[in-house]
């Protein structure tokens, strides 16, 4: 069964339902659970410069953002007596599906659980989708789940 379960984090709705499937599935399989959020600076990159001038004062608020969505997702791994650890990435070290990847194989993890917008024709092409790429690249199993609703404007 799952010993090492990666799951990808932004602290939304749907990574928290993805991250409570991961907490079922380590609990019956007496695994643990490896939390990862990526800052993905490239979105806050163009927005900074239009308004502000810089990334270099919004990047100190995604990193301790990140880290607090780290903290509290751990909190709610531990109070559910599962082994858990975290690491915080930066989009500027690659595409944020790559950086999962990489996290995957290094660890190394046996199953990757990551929820995903299920995002479909247009929107897909424009924001992409790191959950797909993960999907398509992936050496290990992958779970995707889905949020309770479509999202608005499909």
């Amino acid at each position: 069964m799952y010993q090492s379960i990666l799951v990808p984090i932004d602290g939304g709705p749907v990574s928290r339902k993805g991250l409570d499937l991961a907490i079922q599935t380590a609990k019956m399989s007496g695994g643990r659970l490896r939390l990862m959020h990526v800052i993905d600076e490239t979105v806050f990159a163009l927005t900074a410069t239009s308004y502000s001038g810089g990334v270099g004062d919004i990047l100190p608020l995604l990193r301790e953002a990140g880290t607090q969505t780290l903290s509290d997702a751990k909190a709610r791994v531990e109070a559910q007596g599962v082994h858990v650890d975290t690491v915080l990435r930066e989009s500027m070290e690659g595409r944020v599906c790559d950086l999962v990847m990489d996290e995957a194989a290094a660890w190394p993890a046996d199953l990757i659980v990551i929820g995903t917008h299920g995002r479909r024709g247009v929107r897909r092409a424009l924001l992409g989708s790191d959950a797909e790429q993960i999907l398509r690249l992936a050496n290990v199993p992958v779970l995707l789940v889905r949020g309770d609703e479509p999202p608005s404007g499909q």
